[in-house]
């Protein structure tokens, strides 16, 4: 086995438990570190089968996160679940949650075509495809509902960005004091962004580009269509600047996506979630630099969240 650099090597114990979920025959060939993950070390390990060809399967390794347990049983059982419905998401090869085999807990799977995207060329084509992915996954009405939302932001942990517009950040922490309005129940895949979706396109041709697949779905929930939605806005935001944001609730609702009919119900999401994006600032911007982006320093992040903050006060409010 070769490892593609030193990152991409597989510990012992996990290297002996996904061997023991290969075919006869089947061995692992080269390993490949990817990046632009958070939370979970991810490997893309070729193997080679007895015929002479190769496969590819991912490995998503949790080393000392808290919940790994948690997520990974959920993200196991949305995979399971998704099997046949259309949502193009990974097929579940073995899931070890609690590490009773491997080093950490992982989490095997088949490898979807694609990659992420996240430059800002093509975008204008990117966001209505994403939307109505969206639309498809609010769709499903499994037999057993995931477990509720969690929101783990609260007004007291927001973390207002240096020379923000401080009026108007006090207005939107005022916003998430109130209770969460009601809302219909959705199928929610809970990260849903531009990190999580694979494209096929060319870079000649972006305009051509198709959805080939969504991954990482640890944070399945059963919850309002409205928070899925205000977080691939505020990504969008980061990423490409606040008017994608913005825009990015109009295209889901042109995709036949339905979101709360009161803008003080759609501003309490759409701020909820910008302002969760406060606490992660460092982390959302170094994984977007590895990822391709080296322009997005915290700093440029940071303002472009409080611009994009600042245009929901303005806006929706």
């Amino acid at each position: 086995m070769t490892n593609h650099d030193e990152a991409a090597a597989v510990r012992p114990l996990t290297l002996a438990w996904v061997s023991r979920h290969l075919e006869v025959g089947e061995r692992i060939v080269k390993t490949e570190a990817l990046h632009g993950g958070i939370t979970a070390e991810i490997r893309r390990l070729t193997i080679g089968t007895r015929d002479g060809s190769t496969r590819d399967l991912v490995l998503r390794t949790f080393v000392n996160v808290e919940h790994a347990e948690d997520w990974l049983t959920r993200e196991a059982d949305a995979l399971t679940l998704l099997t046949g419905t259309g949502v193009p998401a990974p097929g579940l090869v073995a899931v070890d949650p609690t590490a009773a085999h491997c080093e950490y807990p992982s989490l095997l799977r088949t490898h979807l075509a694609g990659r992420t995207v996240l430059d800002d060329e093509g975008v204008e084509t990117r966001v209505p495809l994403l939307a109505r992915q969206l639309v498809a996954i609010h769709a499903l009405r499994p037999a057993g509902r995931p477990r509720g939302y969690v929101t783990l932001t609260t007004a007291d942990t927001v973390v207002t960005p240096k020379g923000a517009d401080a009026a108007a950040w006090a207005a939107a922490i005022d916003v998430i004091r109130k209770p969460a309005p009601p809302y219909e129940g959705r199928f929610l895949h809970r990260d849903f962004q531009p990190g999580n979706v694979l494209f096929d396109v060319l870079p000649s041709r972006p305009t051509d580009a198709r959805i080939t697949g969504v991954v990482d779905w640890a944070a399945t929930s059963w919850g309002p269509a409205d928070l899925d939605v205000a977080h691939c806005s505020t990504n969008l935001a980061l990423l490409h600047g606040p008017a994608w944001g913005l825009r990015f609730s109009e295209a889901y609702e042109e995709a036949g996506g339905v979101l709360a009919a009161a803008a003080n119900e759609r501003l309490y999401w759409q701020v909820r979630d910008g302002l969760a994006c406060s606490e992660e600032v460092q982390q959302v911007a170094k994984s977007w630099r590895e990822a391709g982006r080296p322009e997005l320093t915290t700093r440029t992040v940071e303002q472009r969240l409080n611009a994009y903050v600042t245009a929901l006060m303005d806006v929706l409010s």
